[in-house]
């Protein structure tokens, strides 16, 4: 297979395809949608030995047991992808949408159209159920797809490509509105990315190699973020009670996503029995602190730490996004010192304020530049679903275009529209 002809043949089928997207209304993407679920139920014993397929190579190859969790697709996981189509199918179509309408003193109208990006490039590992939620968006936002997912998936991404072939061509869609790159050779990578003659942007998931590479060497506009390094600031106003549950939920409830808290900054009024009793909690779950001077000296005190689950931070662990059973903890003054570490050491992904007073939690809000800034909620919920966007096909912690989790108003953009009436500019 010549890499660079058959990228150039996706690439120019997908283009065309965005086209005759833009003449599809929003009930024929929705039917495409349900048609794709109806075949996911149906080929279920073949998405799943294709996927079992794909868990013996990974466990002959020697892939990590973690990798191999999120390569794994069950029933249940199937039927996961069926309500996710539901659900997408169901949110409001963002495209043809027109807003802030004004007329001009010269008596022409104008206003903003929000229209598909166009063909979107998606380069993503292991987690074949990203196959769906990309196509999924991209589809009911307009956009044509072209997808490349890790090789460990191969088999279950092109078991899953079939049933959204065959979905599209059910409702009357281009076939090639989504296309499942079919060879893992790493040049289809570095084609599609250089290819803006086809593809519109790119959204690279996966680690900070894979994006960092794909940033560097892309012609196309990528959405990226290279680390969740996500902070929550106790603060001296907190409910202590809500304070010990997010603390404990933003670094515990998953280890390995870019949403769990990386660094807990307290209040030094909270550093005696109130980070003693967080400390127990976390350590009962197998947590690491990293700690700095004042929150290692008073909890080497109670010495109740099992074997290296107490260390003393280094400079590099404020930087650093462990996406693993390891927490750095640092003792502030006050939020203005909270404010001013997440300033110099976060990644701009997610940061919350744990307080009860109203003032400060708008001042954390204001001051701190993050895609996603809370007050008393765990930094888990920086989640396409749990912001009500159906799915998401990305994390962003660019400033322009989109900015945190992806859905489909951040794969469309806004043109300007202009109405008259014979008019002509004097």
């Amino acid at each position: 297979m010549n890499i660079d002809s058959y990228m150039r043949q996706l690439g120019q089928q997908a283009r065309a395809a965005s086209r005759e997207l833009l003449l599809v209304d929003s009930g024929q993407k929705n039917q495409a949608l349900l048609a794709i679920a109806a075949e996911l139920k149906a080929q279920q014993e073949q998405i799943l030995q294709a996927n079992e397929t794909d868990l013996q190579l990974g466990r002959e190859s020697g892939l990590e047991d973690a990798l191999l969790d999120r390569l794994a697709i069950t029933g249940t996981g199937i039927g996961q992808m069926v309500e996710g189509l539901q659900q997408v199918a169901a949110l409001p179509d963002p495209c043809g949408e027109i807003s802030d309408m004004s007329y001009r003193p010269s008596g022409i109208q104008v206003g903003k159209m929000r229209v598909p990006l166009g063909v979107v490039g998606i380069i993503y590992e292991s987690r074949p159920n990203v196959t769906i939620d990309a196509a999924s968006l991209c589809l009911k936002s307009g956009n044509a797809t072209i997808l490349r997912g890790g090789k460990e998936a191969f088999h279950s991404n092109q078991a899953i490509a079939k049933c959204i072939t065959a979905g599209l061509a059910s409702a009357g869609l281009p076939e090639n509105a989504v296309q499942v790159i079919e060879t893992t050779d790493r040049a289809a990578v570095s084609a599609m990315i250089t290819m803006p003659e086809f593809v519109d942007v790119i959204v690279p998931r996966g680690g900070r190699g894979l994006i960092e590479r794909i940033s560097n060497e892309a012609k196309v506009n990528v959405i990226k973020h290279l680390d969740g390094i996500c902070h929550v600031y106790l603060d001296d106003k907190a409910d202590l009670d809500k304070a010990k549950a997010i603390a404990v939920n933003a670094k515990t409830h998953r280890y390995g996503v870019c949403n769990a808290m990386e660094t807990l900054l307290i209040h030094e009024d909270l550093s005696g029995e109130f980070l003693t009793d967080l400390a127990k909690a976390y350590w009962h779950k197998g947590v690491q602190l990293r700690a700095c001077e004042a929150s290692y000296s008073k909890l080497h005190e109670i010495n109740e730490a099992d074997g290296d689950l107490l260390v003393q931070a280094s400079p590099e662990d404020w930087d650093t996004e462990y996406l693993a059973p390891v927490l750095a903890v640092k003792v502030v003054c006050d939020m203005a010192e909270a404010i001013a570490h997440i300033a110099r050491h976060s990644s701009g992904h997610t940061e919350s304020i744990v307080s009860e007073d109203y003032s400060r939690i708008r001042s954390f809000l204001a001051q701190v530049d993050s895609a996603s800034v809370m007050a008393n909620a765990s930094t888990r919920f920086a989640d396409g679903f749990e912001y009500g966007l159906g799915a998401e096909i990305g994390i962003s912690t660019d400033k322009i275009h989109a900015r945190g989790p992806v859905g489909l108003q951040g794969l469309t953009s806004q043109k300007w529209i202009v109405f008259g009436d014979g008019h002509i500019r004097n």
